[in-house]
């Protein structure tokens, strides 16, 4: 496997130390990732993310999935930080989920980050719209993927 190259723009920069932030913060607290579906896990694997997935579309309703989420995690992590991180798909689909999953999430008190999001849907909107769509931009942002 070759090496990965660096970064082409500083936006992929940016987008790169999210992930790498992401990828660290797992290995400390294994805070899982919540994503709409198996190819997004896909995608995160191939980015090199090695924690805890979890996949809002197992065939389950809203209301069963969030019961799940804070039975499994509780309201907040192992350092007292968030109980998980939102990774949804940056377009008109993926922020209703976004919006749904938080306002539900916080009502059981549960805290959530959302800042990984934040910097991928500002600094990859003109390449992907989509967590999957990352896993083509492996050499672009210079990440090493397994």
């Amino acid at each position: 496997m070759r090496p990965p190259r660096a970064p082409r723009h500083p936006r992929h920069e940016e987008a790169r130390e999210a992930l790498d932030a992401l990828r660290e913060d797992q290995a400390t607290t294994s805070r899982p990732i919540l994503v709409e579906g198996p190819r997004d896990v896909a995608a995160l694997r191939a980015l090199g993310i090695t924690g805890p997935i979890e996949v809002v579309n197992r065939g389950w309703d809203v209301a069963r999935r969030i019961a799940h989420l804070v039975e499994t995690y509780g309201p907040r992590g192992p350092d007292g930080g968030p109980a998980l991180h939102l990774l949804m798909d940056w377009d008109r689909t993926g922020g209703r989920l976004q919006t749904t999953f938080r306002r539900r999430l916080e009502a059981f008190d549960v805290k959530v980050d959302e800042e990984v999001r934040r910097v991928l849907m500002r600094c990859l909107k003109p390449e992907t719209r989509t967590v999957e769509g990352m896993s083509g931009l492996v050499d672009v942002l210079g990440v090493e993927g397994r």
